[in-house]
């Protein structure tokens, strides 16, 4: 029980435990060839669209306003999710998470941590605050890569169309909001709606990896590298090589 309630404190909070691991590469990666440049037409009037499409403070907006409503619909949908759903990806066979009845994660919860929503909501809140802020920085980086992919995708004469329609009242409606809509409320309720039979599959999907995976070898563990690699690997890490330890988790 101990490991469902775990896993549905992390599912409810969303928020992952990061456990660093050690983990060498066992082969170089390939680089990429070089993208062919970029026609400056294309990129002048694919600025222009993307310039609607994601205008300035959008990523902001998004995590002040809608990111708020949208935890408070997740937080009240999963908590009527029954725990016997997350007791199974915690390691209980189908018999076992069936005995635990009809319970829900929000009725438990509310035994071990009776703030447990106002507790996630702040968490949460303060996320999106932190959030909001570095895509402050962030998002004219983002706006320019996309134009680049945009002018890579249409022609300029499809992309001077979008910026035709983007420029009527209509156009400017859906350019402005697209985006905000694709996050709020109504996508995320069908999403959470999903997580049950998502969920459910889980299991399937988790055996379906480790068959896929089944016939490579497992991972190195710090005293399989040898002493060239030991040293390679902590001046990447930037550790002492008598540091490096594998990870427990």
């Amino acid at each position: 029980m101990r490991g469902s309630l775990a896993a549905a404190t992390l599912l409810l909070a969303g928020i992952g435990s990061a456990h660093a691991q050690t983990k060498p590469a066992v082969a170089p990666v390939t680089q990429a060839a070089p993208a062919a440049p970029i026609d400056p037409a294309r990129k002048a009037v694919a600025d222009r669209v993307v310039s609607k499409l994601v205008p300035k403070g959008i990523y902001k907006e998004i995590f002040e306003t809608v990111f708020s409503q949208v935890t408070d619909q997740v937080f009240g949908q999963m908590g009527e999710m029954p725990i016997a759903q997350i007791a199974k990806l915690g390691g209980l066979s189908s018999e076992e998470a069936k005995a635990l009845g009809n319970a829900k994660m929000g009725e438990i919860m509310a035994i071990y941590d009776p703030a447990w929503r106002d507790r996630q909501k702040r968490l949460m809140q303060a996320f999106a605050g932190g959030m909001a802020e570095i895509m402050v920085k962030l998002e004219p980086a983002m706006r320019d890569a996309l134009a680049r992919a945009y002018a890579r995708e249409f022609s300029v004469e499809e992309l001077t169309e979008l910026d035709r329609f983007f420029a009527t009242p209509a156009g400017a409606h859906y350019a402005a909001q697209s985006l905000v809509i694709a996050m709020g409320p109504e996508m995320t309720k069908v999403t959470t709606e999903m997580m049950p039979e998502m969920m459910s599959a889980m299991p399937v999907l988790i055996q379906r990896a480790e068959e896929a995976t089944a016939d490579l070898p497992p991972a190195r563990k710090i005293d399989d590298l040898s002493p060239a690699e030991r040293k390679k690997l902590a001046e990447l890490l930037g550790v002492d090589p008598e540091k490096l330890e594998d990870s427990t988790s």
